[in-house]
């Protein structure tokens, strides 16, 4: 049976892979970003299954208004993935005000609009799954905040499982490593990137060895996370990289 996902952060990255992986698997997929003309492109690729809805989830009002038109095409959410994130390395003492304030509004607050909004749309067996990172448990300098964002959605990932499991809707946390894919660009400055990589590698990290892993095969590993059985449910799950 088609079921009806709404992915944030879905023009780049894992969730335009995780669109694809479901369009192709014959669910629709609301595409929920910042960027309307990454969107239309994503939609463009998908055809008829897939719908575009410019939304920063940082904003209130944005959020509102972006589930508001998915209500109107939409009787209800079966799948709504928290994907959208600011991932930037900076020290807090050389961080500006939006750095600090960007990270934990899409990172976390982002995630927490996005749920309350898409609550009164589910059903009993719907699944609300959120987009961690494995930086949470690793000493990771430049992350401070990013690091803190993830980690507090987590604790919100766990409160509100136990909130929506007398009405049946699942919620999970996953944790994810690395990834990559082919093309894949990082729009940050030159020397931050510098100062990030120097600083990983005194703390004994190696960007450059750690193994990689690709959006497709999260993707399907989501996939399978969501058609688990209605008798099962798994609140937290780590996914990392290897060298294959």
């Amino acid at each position: 049976m088609s079921r009806i996902f709404v992915i944030t952060g879905a023009g780049i990255g894992l969730g335009r892979a995780l669109a694809r992986r479901f369009v192709n698997d014959g669910d629709r997929v609301v595409l929920l970003g910042r960027t309307a003309a990454k969107l239309e492109a994503v939609a463009a690729e998908l055809g008829e299954r897939a719908s575009a809805i410019a939304c920063d989830v940082a904003v209130p009002d944005s959020v509102r208004q972006a589930f508001a038109a998915i209500q109107s095409r939409h009787a209800h959410i079966d799948v709504l993935i928290n994907n959208a994130a600011v991932f930037e390395p900076f020290l807090v003492a050389e961080a500006s005000d939006a750095q600090i304030v960007n990270t934990i509004m899409t990172n976390l607050t982002g995630a927490i609009l996005c749920a309350r909004a898409a609550i009164p749309l589910m059903r009993r067996g719907s699944h609300i799954v959120n987009v961690s990172s494995e930086s949470v448990g690793m000493r990771f300098p430049h992350l401070v905040v990013y690091q803190s964002s993830k980690a507090g959605l987590e604790r919100f990932s766990e409160g509100l499982h136990h909130e929506l499991e007398p009405a049946g809707i699942r919620v999970t946390s996953v944790r994810a490593g690395q990834m990559y894919e082919e093309g894949k660009t990082w729009d940050v400055p030159a020397q931050a990137r510098l100062a990030f990589g120097q600083a990983a590698m005194a703390a004994g990290i190696n960007l450059r060895e750690r193994p990689l892993s690709q959006f497709g095969s999260v993707a399907d590993a989501l996939r399978r996370l969501i058609d688990l059985p209605p008798d099962l449910h798994v609140p937290h799950i780590q996914l990392a990289a290897r060298h294959p």
